[in-house]
């Protein structure tokens, strides 16, 4: 659904069952699909060029009031609450909760089952891990696996237990994704 104050550029993509709130702008390149789990902004959201809105079953990809996505940004089944900035390159993954008034600067990320308190900001290149989130330095990694591990980034993003065969993992992701093999371009 998009209401008539949204703006959606001709070079964007919505799929599914996205639902845009007042005064929404999606901008060239962006794509927000909802094609297995939903995809909800509120009001006065702007989801700039390149970005990634993505839904899942059991994670949907939803966006609070006033909150910017950056350029190039995916957001992957994430909860965005009110006022948030996601700065370029950032990342959220599936499960993952940026709280109130929090900001995720360029290229940081949100991890799986992660949960950012309100007024928190991710430097440039850190990544938050945990719930409540603690967050790292890219050269912390052995201490970042420790936390990263518990979070089931296989199981949560893939359904998959950790130590599957990408030959499994990707047999089962093209079969969903080929679900689109039929897919048409509509004249809108």
């Amino acid at each position: 659904m998009v209401p008539e104050s949204a703006y959606v550029a001709p070079s964007a993509v919505l799929c599914g069952g996205v639902v845009l709130g007042e005064r929404a702008r999606i901008l060239h390149g962006a794509v927000l699909t909802a094609e297995d789990g939903e995809v909800r902004t509120g009001a006065d959201v702007v989801v700039m060029e390149n970005a990634l809105v993505r839904g899942r079953a059991k994670h949907p990809a939803v966006l609070g009031d006033a909150v910017l996505i950056g350029p190039h940004a995916h957001v992957n089944g994430a909860a965005v609450e009110d006022e948030v900035f996601v700065a370029t390159g950032a990342s959220l993954f599936p499960g993952s909760v940026a709280g109130t008034r929090s900001e995720l600067r360029i290229n940081s990320v949100l991890h799986v089952n992660s949960r950012l308190e309100p007024d928190s900001v991710v430097p440039i290149g850190w990544i938050a891990a945990g719930d409540p989130a603690e967050l790292f330095s890219p050269d912390r990694h052995d201490e970042l696996w420790d936390k990263q591990r518990g979070l089931d980034f296989p199981g949560t993003v893939y359904g998959v237990p950790r130590g599957t065969p990408m030959s499994v993992v990707m047999a089962r992701q093209t079969a969903f994704y080929g679900a689109h093999l039929d897919d048409r371009v509509l004249d809108g």
